[in-house]
C-alpha cells in the first residue's frame, strides 16, 4: 500500500504555501483521525497534492489506521536522526499518484513526545509549516484534548475542524478547546463537524450546541463542516486496515465524506460569523 522513501513533491520556488487544517476534539474517542485520513484521501483523489501529519505526539495511530510500518517518525526527528522531509512516506503512491498522498508518521508510546517543551513544539511547527510549501494542503491530525502543543499546531494552522459527537462530554470539551484556541489567536477559522450523527436533527443539535455557546461567550459562531452519520462500513474499514473508499464505496459515511470535503476544499466549512 505504500513504501517508505521519501516524496516531497518539488514546486516551483514562487508557489505559495498549501493550507494547513488542524483536526482536533476537546475528547478522545470522536473519529477524529479517521476523519484526517478520509479527508486527506478524499482531496488527493480531487487533484490536490496532501501531507497528511499525525501530530499525536505520544500515541499516534495513523500508521495504524492506514496499516503502514513506518521506518521514521516524528520520534527520530526530535532525537535528530532524520529530518521532517525524510521521514514523510509514500501512501498509495504518494501526492505525486493519483488519488496517493504523503505521510509524516508520530510517534508510539514514548511518554516524553507527550510532553514536549515550548521550543520542540514550535520546531514541529515550523517544520510543518515549511513543508506545506510542497504541498497543496497539509492535514494535522491532533491528539485528543487542550495540552499547550496542540494548542500550538492548531493555532499555527490556517483552519481548525472540531470533530464532536451528540455527547455533553465532546460537546464541553470541544468549546473549551475553542475557547482556549480562541484565545491564542483571536481570528482562527473554525468549523464545527458533527460525527456518527443518526439523522439530520442530531446533526442540528450538535451545531447549534456549539453556535449557542460560542456566540454567548465568544461572540461568535463557528462554521458548520457537515455531518457524517453512524455506519456500519466505518467500523469494518477500520479494523480492517482499509480506507473507506476502497473498503465500502458506496457507504452512506463515504457520501457525507464527499460533502464535507466540498466544504473544507471551498472554506465554506471554517466560515466563522459575528455572534448576534
Amino acid at each position: 500500500m505504500s513504501d517508505s522513501a521519501t516524496t516531497i513533491v518539488p514546486f516551483p520556488t514562487r508557489k505559495p504555501p498549501g493550507r494547513i487544517v488542524a483536526i482536533a476534539s476537546g475528547k478522545g474517542g470522536v473519529g477524529k483521525t479517521f476523519i484526517a485520513v478520509s479527508l486527506a484521501r478524499a482531496l488527493a483523489e480531487q487533484g490536490e497534492r496532501v501531507l497528511l501529519v499525525d501530530g499525536d505526539l505520544g500515541l499516534s495511530n495513523v500508521d495504524i489506521q492506514l496499516g503502514v510500518q513506518p521506518d521514521l517518525t516524528l520520534a527520530h526527528v526530535m532525537d535528530g536522526e532524520a529530518t521532517l522531509a525524510e521521514a514523510v512516506m509514500r501512501i498509495a503512491g504518494g501526492a505525486a499518484s493519483p488519488g496517493g498522498f504523503d505521510l509524516l508518521p508520530g510517534s508510539h508510546g514514548i511518554a516524553s513526545f507527550a510532553d514536549l517543551g515550548e521550543r520542540d513544539v514550535q520546531r514541529i511547527a515550523a517544520g510543518i509549516s515549511a513543508l506545506s510549501f510542497s504541498y497543496d494542503r497539509v492535514i494535522v491530525d491532533l491528539a485528543a484534548g487542550i495540552g499547550h502543543a496542540m494548542l500550538k499546531l492548531a493555532a499555527d494552522a490556517d483552519d481548525v475542524l472540531i470533530v464532536a459527537l451528540d455527547e455533553p462530554a465532546s460537546l464541553t470539551d470541544g468549546y473549551a478547546f475553542v475557547k482556549l484556541l480562541k484565545s491564542r489567536r483571536p481570528n482562527a477559522r473554525i468549523g464545527v463537524l458533527a460525527n456518527r450523527v443518526k439523522n439530520k436533527k442530531e446533526a442540528d443539535r450538535i451545531h447549534q450546541s456549539f453556535a449557542r455557546a460560542c456566540g454567548s461567550y465568544l461572540g461568535f459562531e463557528p462554521g458548520c463542516a457537515g455531518a457524517i452519520h453512524e455506519d456500519q462500513a466505518v467500523k469494518t474499514a477500520l479494523r480492517a486496515q482499509m480506507l473507506l473508499s476502497r473498503h465500502a464505496p458506496t457507504s452512506t459515511a463515504l457520501g457525507d465524506l464527499e460533502t464535507v470535503t466540498h466544504l473544507v476544499k471551498s472554506g465554506l466549512a471554517f466560515e466563522t460569523r459575528i455572534a448576534a
